[in-house]
């Protein structure tokens, strides 16, 4: 049996069973630490630990993403799952495997998009390999303090389900950068530049930028730390995805209001209302947090976040995932349907 025959998911559970089930299943492992405050006391927090890969010509290629872009979304996975955690960053090393032929002028740039993603946190160590094919990965690190872990597992039933930001974007940037033919542009050049004369909407702009530079949401962290319970992980993988991975883990179902999802109006100028919806629910990398918490909270942090954060559902007792709407009728969110390495 090969592993395409068994797909992500069942290659996930074989690799699961060599690890111990307390620290797997989230968007990070959680392990004891006791970290030196600047008085010389110790304050007893938790250390998050997450590693993600990027391959070139799966991840990132020269006709979306420049060099320095690549550094930058290669941090962002890693400080996105540090977010779902509710852990902040304190360091992260990087591995590299480069092709001989890789210039110096591409290996500088992908560390200018590193570090500017990072901001202030450091880059601690790393390794570099020969390799026929480019790859970054990043190891991240952050701290949290025990009560306050983010877990896929803690939802209950009747909990609101929140998403701090739209959804689709990232995939419509990704679209409009693989085909701009398709949508009124006449080409576009390497990493996504316009070619002379070329004109691009704001709109069009903003969703390419949601590709090539996204945000990790550890801004939403200082609203979550009054809270006693949030369950929640990032939406890297979609939306749909996240959903099905709390409600999973925690053991419940999922009802989801179609009418309170946000669909920016540039994808439904750009594709179908049926092809929206399925990039908002599976497109994937727009690295939101999708958290599940009691509706009094919920309504809280959504007013606190602002207009793109929104309630888009409700945690049930059934175990269903399911979308509803009166005009489209309803149906079921699985897994399956989003993006799938093998």
């Amino acid at each position: 049996m090969q592993i395409r025959e068994i797909g992500e998911q069942g290659l996930l559970k074989i690799l699961q069973g060599f690890c111990p089930r307390d620290l797997i299943g989230d968007d990070g492992a959680v392990l004891p630490w006791s970290y030196s405050l600047e008085n010389g006391q110790n304050d007893r927090q938790s250390l998050v630990v997450t590693t993600d890969l990027l391959v070139e010509g799966v991840h990132f290629s020269d006709r979306t993403t420049s060099p320095a872009d690549a550094g930058w979304r290669a941090v962002v996975a890693n400080l996105s799952d540090l977010a779902a955690m509710g852990a902040q960053a304190v360091g992260i090393t990087v591995g590299l495997g480069l092709r001989g032929d890789t210039t110096v002028s591409w290996l500088e740039e992908l560390y200018q998009g590193i570090t500017a993603c990072l901001q202030q946190t450091p880059i601690v160590g790393g390794d570099v390999v020969n390799s026929p094919i480019n790859t970054i990965a990043i190891t991240a690190f952050g701290r949290v303090h025990p009560q306050q872990v983010i877990k896929r597992s803690a939802a209950q039933i009747g909990d609101a389900i929140v998403v701090t930001g739209s959804h689709g974007k990232s995939k419509a940037g990704l679209e409009l950068l693989l085909h701009p033919e398709e949508y009124g542009l006449t080409s576009l050049s390497n990493y996504g530049q316009l070619e002379e004369g070329e004109i691009l909407t704001a709109d069009r702009r903003e969703i390419i930028q949601a590709h090539q530079r996204p945000q990790p949401r550890l801004d939403v962290l200082p609203y979550l730390t009054s809270f006693d319970r949030i369950a929640g992980m990032d939406s890297s993988d979609g939306l749909a995805d996240a959903i099905c991975q709390i409600c999973r883990a925690s053991g419940v179902g999922a009802r989801i209001d179609r009418a309170a999802l946000t669909i920016p109006e540039v994808l439904t100028q750009m594709v179908s209302a049926k092809t929206a919806l399925d990039w908002v629910l599976y497109g994937g990398e727009d690295f939101e947090l999708v958290l599940c918490l009691p509706w009094v909270q919920a309504a809280s942090l959504v007013q606190k976040l602002g207009s793109e954060a929104a309630i888009i559902g409700t945690i049930a007792s059934d175990p269903a995932i399911l979308l509803l709407s009166e005009r489209e009728g309803n149906f079921t969110l699985n897994l399956e349907q989003g993006f799938q390495h093998f």
